[in-house]
């Protein structure tokens, strides 16, 4: 991303009436227009779905925390005003962490520099004791985020490192200040009166960050400790885990009663006046939006000095609301995830058509809002049936009409009456080699169209699911494509379009919502956003995902590859020697990739290369799903049995009753319930 820095608001307003119109990110629940786009973060907080949405618990606390953020004017792209996140987790000693226990958890109705009692009653004095015409009163004199902060942080990876050094003229800092242990960090702003630092995203999700890989030397403390990776707690065996437990926490009961409490301090009602005062919760006034005008200072040796003076101490989010926020609701009303208890070990119906030809591709795009939400299977003869999705009745999305019809999924009439059958088959021919399986459809995101791949003149083809005609036709292949796969969807129906091949490699399509089709026009010859190459046979599986900007896939005989969306090659993964032919990928907006090979192998990897987990079982897989969160994973093969693992340690939670055949494809609800 590039951020670009306008001296003032009406050179805002301009740029963005010569732009398109993008508004801040469909994803929000925001209307792509240029009102949006000028709007003011108070505005933004009220005119999105995000509350509502984490209130109903439909998004996660670390999502929910993301977009107030983003609103407020925090950004990766400016040091000075980065993401802030919560510390949640207190106790950085003992062995084992339990996070039923309350005591293990933040107080999140109090800022950092609250916690300590005797620390908050010095806090308290100065306040009351402050006497200066000039400066207004204040409880800290530094802040909880500043842009040393941030890359005291992030000091091991690029390019903080160099923004680090550049900034201490070229060495790195004293040791003893340098952040070299987690448990230390948390102590200091506990005790320190000048350190009230809360936490970045960063120790939610990236645990590079805590790893010295570039062997910098990092110096020696005065106790004769050499500085190089970060240590962790106890209870933490590895940056992962420490990560993925920090995460835990985060989402946790504890924490989902408490944030809307922290979000007040942060972002809301108590982060100025007479509210902040209270909680203890002033800063220097510099650091508050609007505290001085940069624009009314003529003299530039004196704008930049106040520039200086705001950037050494942090800058406060734009307050975006003056009401107490309000909290999530209660945990008891949400229907428990499939993979959490044994939900349903009963099956709930079977659909059995009249075609006797295996199903191969199964899609569930169920998610609110869809006119008509659909269990979209294809067989391998290629007669494919949009049966309509009711949902499970007596669930909070089942309306009236829903309530009368008990069963979940009510078949394809047109299937089920063998009438209309022909408006259900696609007839035209495949290249004799291709084996059909399930990565040779997708689905589009509204259940409209159905693309097809392993055609002999190296197209693929859409074909509308109404009335199964071919809508387009799509060349850019020198071979037989092979395998297709689609990124998420945006707001309208928008997504890329992948395609692998036997000419060993990938093109990147856009598939435009709007018109039904790839590119803009589905007439005219289309381009490729992308060319992805680096393997050196035919491609077998393949996934991309549009948030984080990456594509995985994998060949007949070699490593898998991570590309970005641009096309440019990132990573080789390399799995143990007996994960040779990768045959099934899927990866979680998470950054986890879980690769089958055949022979039963699996492996886990971390966007980032990093080879996480390995198992072998006895199995033929034929199907994988990974859930949103990236946390469990689905597998079915030949032998007939869904089994739900756990991610982080490849431990195997349950399995679903047998089917009477192997499965060859799987799909699950929107709600994942």
């Amino acid at each position: 991303a590039v951020m670009l820095n306008f001296p003032d608001a009406a050179m805002v307003k301009k740029v963005v009436h010569s732009l398109p119109r993008v508004g801040v990110g469909t994803n929000f629940g925001l209307p792509q227009t240029r009102r949006i786009s000028l709007a003011t973060p108070k505005q933004l907080f009220k005119a999105s779905n995000m509350t509502q949405r984490w209130q109903r618990r439909e998004i996660s606390n670390f999502e929910y925390l993301m977009f107030l953020n983003t609103i407020s004017g925090r950004t990766f792209n400016d040091l000075n005003q980065y993401p802030v996140f919560p510390w949640v987790i207190t106790n950085y000693d003992s062995g084992e962490l339990d996070l039923t226990l309350p005591s293990n958890f933040r107080d999140l109705s109090k800022p950092i520099g609250a916690l300590n009692p005797k620390r908050a009653a010095f806090f308290s004095d100065r306040y009351e004791s402050w006497e200066d015409e000039q400066v207004p009163k204040f409880h800290y004199g530094t802040h909880y985020s500043t842009s040393s902060f941030t890359m005291m942080w992030l000091l091991r990876i690029e390019p903080f490192t160099t923004f680090f050094l550049n900034f201490q003229g070229g060495k790195f800092d004293h040791a003893d200040r340098t952040f070299s242990s987690v448990s230390r960090a948390w102590r200091n702003c506990q005790r320190d009166t000048s350190d009230v630092k809360e936490l970045i995203p960063e120790f939610y999700y990236l645990p590079e960050m805590f790893v010295n890989a570039n062997s910098y030397n990092l110096g020696v403390m005065e106790d004769g400790t050499v500085v190089s990776h970060v240590e962790l707690p106890p209870w933490a065996k590895s940056p992962e885990e420490f990560v993925r437990i920090n995460r835990l926490a985060l989402e946790s009961e504890f924490v989902s009663c408490q944030l809307h409490q922290w979000i007040d301090l942060i972002f809301g009602y108590k982060q100025q006046g007479p509210e902040a005062t209270r909680a203890l919760n002033v800063f220097y006034y510099l650091t508050y939006e609007g505290a001085v005008n940069l624009s009314s200072i003529n003299d530039p040796m004196l704008r930049e000095a106040v520039e200086s003076q705001i950037r050494s101490f942090g800058q406060t989010p734009c307050q975006l609301l003056i009401e107490p926020h309000p909290p999530r609701s209660s945990a008891m009303q949400v229907t428990p995830l499939m993979f959490t208890e044994q939900m349903q070990q009963d099956v709930i119906m079977v659909l059995k058509f009249p075609s006797n030809s295996p199903v191969t591709h199964v899609a569930a795009n169920t998610q609110p809002g869809l006119t008509s939400p659909a269990i979209i299977t294809v067989t391998a003869n290629r007669l494919f049936a949009v049966n309509k999705w009711h949902g499970l009745t007596g669930h909070q999305s089942s309306t009236v009409q829903d309530q009368q019809y008990q069963l979940p999924v009510e078949i394809d009439p047109l299937i089920a009456s063998n009438v209309g059958s022909h408006r259900r088959q696609i007839s035209d021919l495949l290249d004799q080699s291709i084996q059909i399986s399930l990565q040779c459809f997708v689905i589009t995101a509204d259940n409209r169209f159905i693309l097809l791949c392993g055609f002999w003149d190296k197209s693929f083809r859409v074909y509308s699911t109404d009335s199964g005609k071919l809508t387009q036709i799509v060349f850019g292949h020198r071979d037989v494509v092979t395998c297709l796969a689609r990124s998420e969807s945006y707001i309208g129906g928008d997504c890329y379009v992948l395609s692998g091949s036997r000419d060993a490699t990938l093109l990147l399509w856009y598939w435009n919502g709007k018109y039904n089709s790839i590119g803009e026009n589905p007439g005219k010859f289309t381009t490729p956003r992308a060319i992805l190459t680096g393997h050196d046979c035919e491609v077998t599986c393949a996934s991309v995902c549009a948030e984080l900007g990456l594509v995985v896939s994998g060949c007949k005989e070699g490593p898998c590859l991570i590309h970005s969306m641009n096309g440019d090659l990132l990573r080789t993964l390399e799995g143990p020697e007996r994960c040779l032919r990768p045959r099934l990928i899927q990866s979680s907006t998470e950054g986890n990739c879980m690769i089958y090979y055949d022979k039963g192998q699996f492996c886990l990897f971390s966007v980032n290369g990093k080879l996480l987990g390995h198992m072998e079982v006895e199995d033929s897989i034929k199907a994988m799903l990974l859930s949103r969160d990236g946390q469990y994973l689905l597998t079915g093969g030949d032998g007939g049995v869904v089994s739900v693992w756990q991610v982080h340690n490849l431990k195997q939670l349950f399995t679903y009753p047998g089917c009477d055949a192997g499965i060859r494809s799987m799909a699950m609800s929107h709600d994942q319930r």
